[in-house]
């Protein structure tokens, strides 16, 4: 299968482009390297470097590789970013999906977008959110997700193609940047390592559901396998508070530290955990790795 990974120099993109080699597949990156690094794209796969918003570089890529299957993982991930630039924002993932649909359509390309599952539902106070639960961001970021998840469904109906969104809970794992803001998880074990107390913002007790990378990469490849379109939770519906997570990153590290608080961020919601229950119907998946395996395999990369 021909693939081209959008975003595949980044931290979730990585480890789909491994795993697509390790089978068989011919891999191409995508990626302007914003954020993610050319050290990480195996040697096997090729690396384009292009931003998606770029339509006419993006449509020449697809018309010399003509891909059956595009993994779409390029985004703008930071909500404070959203809420300070909401335009920004809305370029790179509305129209950055936009750009990478309309170079797959004449190809007959399968896109499989990463989406958002804790900014699009908002706050989940009624449970586990499946997919039908009210969609309610809180943050540019999480709107601008569920429209270009829109876009996919319209092409769907409009084209008759089979593009998949899957709704991403809290994803961690090794090479995830630990200077941004989305990744906790590198964040409180890079402190630790340092020495330095890690900030928690308001109480500790916001409630996340964390999934594995190496599941996350798993959940999009068997979307690849549908024959028609749809929209899944990829999460564990495992509750998880911000505290307790450090008191785990803390075991897992051997480090003991206490944390720093500060006031709670703008647009950060409280209780986001998702119901998976649809994925392991239709998709045939679930998640494999316990959070506590999860956290010592992030703090072996992380300390080297």
């Amino acid at each position: 299968m021909k693939t081209i990974v959008t975003g595949g120099a980044g931290f979730i993109g990585s480890h789909v482009v491994e795993l697509l080699l390790e089978r068989g597949h011919q891999v191409w990156v995508l990626d302007n390297l914003s954020r993610g690094s050319w050290e990480d794209v195996p040697e096997q796969a090729t690396l384009v470097t292009a931003d998606i918003c770029d339509a006419e570089a993006t449509a020449a890529l697809f018309a010399e590789v003509q891909p059956e299957v595009c993994i779409h993982l390029a985004a703008q991930i930071d909500v404070r970013i959203s809420v300070n630039r909401p335009l920004f924002d809305a370029q790179q993932n509305v129209l950055g999906t936009i750009s990478v649909l309309e170079a797959s359509r004449p190809h007959g390309t399968q896109v499989i977008f990463a989406s958002t599952g804790g900014a699009i539902y908002g706050e989940c106070t009624d449970g586990p959110a499946a997919e039908s639960y009210h969609r309610q961001p809180l943050a540019p970021y999480g709107t601008s997700k569920l429209a270009a998840e829109e876009y996919l469904s319209t092409w769907n109906r409009l084209y008759g193609t089979r593009h998949v969104a899957l709704r991403l809970a809290n994803v961690y794992g090794p090479r995830q940047d630990p200077h941004g803001e989305a990744g906790v998880v590198s964040i409180f074990l890079s402190k630790l390592l340092d020495g330095q107390p890690a900030t928690i913002f308001g109480d500790g007790s916001q409630i996340r559901d964390y999934v594995y990378a190496g599941d996350v990469a798993q959940a999009l490849l068997a979307a690849t396998a549908r024959s028609e379109g749809g929209v899944f939770n990829i999460g564990t519906c495992v509750e998880t508070s911000v505290a307790q997570l450090y008191d785990l990153c803390q075991e897992a590290s051997g480090v003991t530290l206490p944390p720093a608080f500060a006031e709670p961020r703008l647009g950060e919601v409280q209780r986001s955990v998702l119901d998976p229950s649809l994925a392991a119907r239709e998709l045939d998946w679930q998640p494999e790795t316990a959070l506590v395996d999860g956290l010592r395999a992030t703090w072996s990369w992380i300390k080297g």
